[in-house]
């Protein structure tokens, strides 16, 4: 099998517009999350969310092109096109032999909202030409691969939040098979809509904060409450590690695990089960190294967090043997879909810079979540191994492993 390297990234999410001021923020605790202002939440039981902030569309298309497309899309544009940037492509590549994998839990929730409401106020006749192929999930990757010329392969993942690690595990199949020699992977989403925040909450899934917006999100806090929805977009250039070599490219990471698995079990209510089995997938694939670093799914809700302790605590033998762990939804939200694509990022950054991201408004121990979280504050740390976990509605996961060269 073919060795894969990451070359590129990019990422925008509620502190950051880009990687670096992104991954500069977030390891310093800041929280993007506040109230709502892409729609009024005044009759919703939760108003607050992570949403991308002083975003212009029209900074990643013409005015003209921006009606075409979905938030998500607008949003995933950005990151691809920073990655592209920070990948470096000086040479002339074989298009033919560059793909996409795309990711999104939902896509393009806000345009499915509109022009539902068109429909019972104006009309079936006012719907938007532009609505379907500005919501559907696969383009996301169509609307990137036209603005790079990518001619390989053009897949998409739409497994709830775990879409984004999805995306990344599908790119990595297609380059060691011999699909592609190239990848650009991206995963976004924009759920911050009436309809999504009201599903949500109508679930009971989300935290009801709303007078404290920054403290809402508390991943493995006794207190937390549920989950923040978030928005943003990731990008990751993915490569055969020879051709990265032969060219001279930067290389954040190589990625020699993933795991996917189904839980087969509840429809909303994540098992141990099944992300343990996830986590063991990749961590055999991987060689079974010493990680130093686990970055969690960590939704701040009551189940997930203490199911992935224990599965973590499981794949490891013991919490003695488990590195520290942490979660960064607390600064940014849950980004739904695009949440493993963004995890992936910061993981990367994480090992090139030696730092670990911390686990924010982590004020109550939890005795079913006793790992080292990193409560509070960053820690430098060397990192050579990480592993990022994604876990979804429908039962459904991914793992990766990632290793410094």
């Amino acid at each position: 099998m073919k060795r894969v390297v990451v070359t590129g990234l990019g990422m925008i999410n509620a502190v950051g517009n880009d990687k670096e001021s992104s991954f500069k923020a977030i390891c310093e605790g800041e929280c993007g999350i506040d109230i709502i202002t892409l729609f009024d939440p005044e009759n919703y039981s939760v108003k607050i969310a992570g949403e991308v902030k002083n975003f212009d569309p029209e900074t990643v298309m013409s005015p003209k092109e921006v009606k075409k497309a979905d938030r998500f899309i607008h949003l995933g544009l950005k990151a691809a096109q920073e990655a592209m940037a920070d990948a470096n492509f000086s040479q002339e590549i074989d298009m033919d032999r560059f793909g996409i994998s795309a990711g999104s839990g939902i896509g393009g929730l806000p345009s499915i909202e509109k022009n539902s409401i068109i429909i019972e106020t104006k009309g079936p006749r006012r719907i938007s030409p532009f609505f379907i192929p500005g919501a559907l999930v696969n383009m996301l990757g169509g609307f990137v691969s036209i603005e790079h010329g990518t001619k390989g392969p053009n897949l998409s993942s739409v497994t709830a939040c775990a879409a984004g690690t999805h995306a990344i595990s599908e790119a990595v199949k297609t380059i060691m098979c011999g699909g592609a020699d190239k990848m650009l992977v991206v995963s976004a989403e924009c759920a911050v809509t009436g309809a999504g925040v009201g599903g949500f909450a109508a679930m009971k899934a989300l935290s009801t904060r709303n007078e404290e917006p920054k403290k809402a999100s508390r991943p493995f806090d006794a207190n937390r409450d549920g989950f923040v929805m978030g928005e943003g977009a990731a990008a990751l250039i993915l490569e055969v590690y020879e051709d990265a070599i032969a060219r001279g490219a930067k290389i954040y990471g190589e990625i020699i695990g993933f795991g996917e698995s189904g839980d087969a079990s509840h429809i909303t209510t994540p098992s141990l089960d099944g992300p343990a089995r996830a986590m063991k997938a990749a961590y055999a694939m991987a060689g079974k190294p010493k990680l130093d670093y686990v970055n969690a799914h960590g939704t701040s809700t009551p189940i997930n967090d203490k199911n992935e302790t224990e599965a973590v605590k499981e794949l490891l033998g013991g919490k003695e043997n488990c590195p520290p762990m942490s979660s960064i939804k607390g600064q940014i939200g849950h980004c739904l879909g695009a949440a493993g694509g963004i995890e992936a990022v910061v993981c990367l950054m994480a090992m090139r810079d030696g730092i670990i991201p911390p686990t924010i408004n982590h004020e109550t121990p939890d005795q079913d979540c006793d790992l080292d979280i990193v409560p509070n504050k960053a820690r430098r740390a060397e990192l050579n191994t990480v592993m990022s976990n994604s876990f979804g509605f429908g039962g459904t996961n991914g793992v990766l492993i990632f290793r410094k060269i």
